[in-house]
């Protein structure tokens, strides 16, 4: 096979893939290889065989065949180096790919893909089940388990993907990235392009902007759960942090079918049915969050959309809101209570408090 100087591979291939590529269809030896790299051939040889097994998925062995294909239509002479990409492999992989991830990061959500579909669907198992299927690309399902991001739990005629915990990180750094790119942009002038979800305060002044998120597992809520009031009690009641994860998860609902339905390639075609409960669900989510967010008002609705829905620090809120310092904590205490009781999770007891 001729030597390439390298071959045009998206920007998410591994990088064992690249090298195991350039092996097996440019043709160049481990130890070459090895030297560039810097490593013992040893190592490469290990990559190679790793990469080599994991062909026994066929989701794995079908993307690795496109990439092939790259190799071998540039080393065709007049043959573009750059073939078309199957559906899902676009240059926007990354944010389909999170798309996909958000939906496989809730409970009990498992990528089903089937031999011979060209289609694998997002289902809900057990306990938490739904009902509700979402489309993803056979190509993307097989670039997401190359990557690592997600893995086959269950090998069969219909075999099981879940995400791994490298597909968690994976999220949190692609949505980090993508909220830094648009903070940029509203920073920039283009603040009228943004998310509904920002609008002008009373005063005409811009809306706040999506903050980068935590890159801990634990977010300002769980935080703040932790602490103790002046008596030992919590500062929050169980009702209360229940109440704002609920608030976040009507968020993040209303986000993706927003962007679910923007990406029609998730679907199939004639699959309306699937697009149409998509909405629903996402419309209903968004309905909840407006109301529970018209319920707490001005100042209350501010600071629970900041730390609970867009997870950021109090201090940073306080700042942005100018409030005084450790003001924050008391005013989200009194907003989460609001909304226990509007989501039905405040008990007698604190219902007699509140109200």
């Amino acid at each position: 096979m001729q030597n390439l100087p390298h071959a045009p591979l998206p920007g998410w291939v591994p990088l064992e893939t690249c090298r195991y590529l350039q092996h097996t269809e440019a043709g160049r030896p481990i130890r070459q290889l090895a030297r560039k790299a810097g490593c013992h051939p040893s190592t490469i040889l290990r990559q190679v065989r790793r990469v080599e097994t994991l062909r026994d998925d066929p989701l794995i062995d079908e993307v690795l065949n496109y990439l092939a294909g790259r190799y071998q239509a540039a080393a065709k002479p007049g043959a573009a180096a750059d073939t078309p990409a199957p559906r899902g492999l676009t240059a926007g992989f990354e944010r389909e790919a999170a798309s996909v991830l958000t939906l496989l990061s809730r409970g009990g959500a498992v990528l089903a893909a089937a031999e011979g579909m060209e289609m694998a669907v997002v289902v809900r198992e057990g306990q938490d089940s739904d009902g509700q299927k979402v489309a993803v690309s056979r190509p993307l399902a097989g670039a997401l388990a190359l990557t690592g991001w997600i893995s086959c739990a269950r090998r069969g005629r219909i075999s099981r993907y879940a995400i791994t915990p490298a597909g968690r990180n994976a999220l949190k750094r692609i949505i980090a990235d993508q909220e830094n790119r648009a903070r940029a942009r509203l920073e920039g002038g283009f603040a009228e392009a943004q998310a509904p979800f920002l609008a002008p305060d009373a005063g005409g002044k811009p809306g706040y902007g999506r903050k980068p998120r935590y890159g801990t597992s634990e977010t300002p809520l769980e935080m703040l759960a932790r602490l103790a009031d002046k008596d030992g009690k919590p500062f929050l009641s169980d009702a209360m942090v229940s109440a704002g994860k609920r608030l976040r998860e009507d968020f993040e609902l209303a986000q993706i079918s927003s962007h679910l339905m923007q990406e029609a390639l998730y679907f199939t075609p004639g699959s309306q049915a699937l697009r149409s409960n998509s909405h629903e669900a996402g419309a209903a989510a968004q309905q909840r969050m407006t109301e529970a967010l018209q319920k707490l008002g001005a100042g209350l609705s501010d600071i629970a959309l900041r730390c609970c829905c867009h997870l950021e620090g109090l201090e940073t809120a306080e700042r942005s809101l100018g409030w005084p310092a450790r003001s924050g904590k008391v005013v989200l205490r009194i907003a989460l209570q609001h909304l226990a009781d509007y989501y039905g999770e405040t008990s007698a007891r604190e219902a007699e408090l509140i109200g």
